[in-house]
């Protein structure tokens, strides 16, 4: 998962390839409650790892719920409907499908077996109306209170064993806020629900029903046959009690697969993306997106557990579209307007004010952003695409679909920087690595900073440092030498075999991992720091066909998102047209003093003197020979780190980057 402040997406032009979808978080939090609350043991296969499960797990755990985990299966040994604890402070940052079941499921158990509940969440928790669904409650003789903001969480949760509620008579709950709130009940009323049946009645039209749906197919396989009259009145049968299934399988998110869909239509020219984990036979409202992507001009085949997805019409088609059966996914069809002909109109998306964010004025914001035109209201959205787009910093209001949604938008010939990438933790923590898994864009337009300079002038600390602020690859070109070298002398190959050394550097299977070489699955950084590995490496150097070898293999590392690379000659022959290059000028007193704690701290005899003379003679001869001689680009920064720290570099180096970016 990216963790750096921001993301900049180089412009794409193609997508092909498969990806598995991480599990529904829809169906996962509800498996987990329900499970959480069912006796005996339930085996939980693909559970998606996400924000929103972690914190519902936690809170199953400090409820008294047993948790096992083998490889993707999880074991959750669950309360057959009892308390085991009475007492409990729940924080449940923004999941939404946590907050409002553990409400509805805790109210009723505290009201009737005697328990004081807090649960809270993040700033933007409290934000998100729960009022609906603690009216419901009351109406049951649940004690509930708001403990901040009426009708808003925090909430605290109360009530003395022995308890009785008002179960004879309908329960009231409006449909048209958030769906949620009816799914709440549904899953927690099965617990009293012994003595006599449970009706709910939904005032208003409902919204989202999809959702509600997942919630009577997941509640079915708990047990539990509620009966549907409509969409206004849920009738729980009288003497309903959970049981576990003893094995639950998770399907891929439907919700997630809407951006893997539109990338398809968008960019799928020569092959298919395929997705797999979720398909045509899945339970969840969501998968109705192919038939909104496919009336945009998207070809969509698939079956049990996977779609394939091409380019179809181009541009797309604009679409007028009720969106209340796809209300999260329908996010994506806001950014897929960009790339159709004519205006875009996505009507009954209320529920989009309500959630992690105010969805509406967010897509509104971040889409202007990048010149379309914009039209919004209170539950509609009209998207007009410019004649051409505008380089954008997308904010994502810590919101894991705006962050997802707008990396559609780097397919449009412009770069897209997406502020705080990790906001998609919440559902689906490795999104970039598997997009930039499909993407395909020319090498060219892939970002190069190129950091050079002299021995000991810690160009390789820096390199790394901003390679990891960025999130970009990192390539250190001395590693590369040092590595072929390295190999040579495990396999038996003689310093003079020019042909087999270069066979070596065509096929090394080197990469980086936090600033350290691997060669395969092997971390061999410390032992490319010998000395008879950096002498066979000058040796190796020498030859003709092993720097050919060598500059293709350093080419390759120039991948999507970017590449930071560090070396002798990195800015003036391996990337001459690299956006920014650094050249360090670093004194040879100061690399000489730099070195000399180093060796010291290893117990290694050094004399300072006796270094800088080395360090000084090894400039020359770099400066001097004849193959890449060590000297800045032309359009090079020149960067004295002789008294800056690597942190004080690093910031200079940024602040040089930003100036090339078109973000403004």
């Amino acid at each position: 998962m990216y963790t750096t402040r921001f993301l900049d997406l180089p412009p794409f032009a193609q997508a092909a390839g498969t990806v598995r979808l991480p599990g529904s978080k829809s169906i996962s939090n509800r498996v987990l409650l329900l499970a959480g609350l069912s006796a005996g043991t339930t085996e939980v296969h693909d559970l998606l790892d996400s924000d929103d499960t972690q914190v519902m797990l936690a809170a199953l755990e400090q409820l008294g719920c047993r948790l096992e985990r083998s490889g993707s299966v999880l074991r959750i040994t669950g309360l057959g409907g009892r308390l085991a604890v009475h007492e409990a402070q729940l924080f449940l940052g923004n999941a939404g499908t946590a907050m409002r079941p553990l409400t509805a499921a805790l109210a009723l158990l505290a009201a009737t077996q005697g328990g004081d509940f807090a649960l809270s969440g993040v700033p933007r928790m409290h934000e998100r109306p729960i009022g609906d669904l603690v009216d419901a409650l009351r109406q049951l003789g649940c004690a509930v209170d708001c403990t901040g903001t009426p009708g808003y969480p925090p909430l605290r949760l109360r009530g003395q064993a022995g308890g009785t509620l008002h179960t004879a008579q309908p329960i009231r709950v409006r449909g048209d806020v958030s769906s949620q709130f009816l799914t709440a009940l549904l899953l927690a009323l099965p617990l009293v629900a012994a003595d006599g049946e449970i009706v709910v009645e939904v005032e208003g039209e409902l919204i989202s029903k999809p959702y509600v749906e997942i919630t009577l197919n997941l509640l079915a396989r708990f047990g539990i046959a509620v009966r549907r009259e409509g969409w206004q009145r849920f009738v729980i049968p009288a003497g309903s009690a959970y049981r576990s299934p003893g094995r639950v399988h998770v399907e891929g998110d439907a919700s997630s697969a809407s951006y893997f869909v539109a990338l398809g239509a968008i960019a799928a020219v020569d092959a298919p993306v395929r997705i797999e984990g979720v398909g045509t036979d899945s339970i969840q409202g969501d998968i109705r997106f192919i038939e909104a992507a496919q009336a945009m001009g998207a070809e969509v085949t698939g079956g049990p557990g996977f779609l394939e997805v091409r380019r179809g019409a181009w541009p797309l088609k604009a679409i007028t579209l009720d969106c209340n059966h796809i209300p999260d996914a329908a996010m994506t069809l806001a950014v897929m307007a960009l790339y159709a002909c004519g205006s875009t109109l996505l009507t009954n998306i209320a529920s989009w004010r309500v959630k992690e964010t105010d969805r509406i004025a967010a897509m509104a914001a971040e889409l202007r952003k990048l010149g379309a035109g914009v039209l919004e209201g209170a539950d509609f959205i009209e998207v007009t695409p410019p004649a051409a787009l505008t380089p954008a910093a997308i904010h994502t209001y810590d919101d894991h679909r705006v962050a997802m949604c707008f990396s559609l938008a780097a397919f449009a010939g412009v770069p897209v920087r997406i502020l705080d990438p990790k906001c998609v933790a919440k559902t689906f923590p490795d999104y970039f690595e598997a997009l930039f898994d499909l993407v395909r864009t020319p090498v060219e337009a892939v970002p190069v900073i190129t950091v050079d300079g002299p021995t000991a002038s810690g160009k390789g600390t820096l390199a790394s440092a901003v390679a990891k602020a960025l999130g970009y690859h990192f390539l250190d070109s001395g590693a590369v030498y040092r590595a072929t070298a390295l190999t040579a002398m495990r396999i038996g190959v003689a310093p003079d075999d020019e042909a087999s050394l270069a066979r070596i550097a065509a096929t090394l299977p080197l990469h980086f991992l936090g600033g350290d070489a691997h060669l395969g699955d092997e971390n061999v950084a410390d032992a490319l720091r010998a000395e008879n590995v950096g002498a066979m490496a000058s040796k190796v150097s020498a030859w003709p066909a092993v720097r050919e070898a060598l500059r293709q293999l350093q080419l390759s590392f120039r991948r999507i998102p970017g590449l930071v690379a560090d070396g002798r000659d990195m800015g003036t022959v391996i990337f001459p047209s690299a956006t920014l290059k650094v050249f360090l000028t670093a004194s040879a007193a100061t690399r000489a003093e730099r070195r000399y704690k180093q060796l010291i701290s290893k117990g290694i005899p050094a004399n300072i003197s006796t270094l800088r003379a080395e360090l000084e003679a090894r400039d020359e001869r770099d400066r001097n020979r004849s193959v890449a001689p060590l000297k800045p680009a032309e359009d090079a920064l020149l960067l004295d780190n002789s008294e800056l720290t690597v942190e004080a570099s690093m910031e200079q180096v940024l602040e040089a980057w930003e100036q090339r970016r078109p973000f403004g």
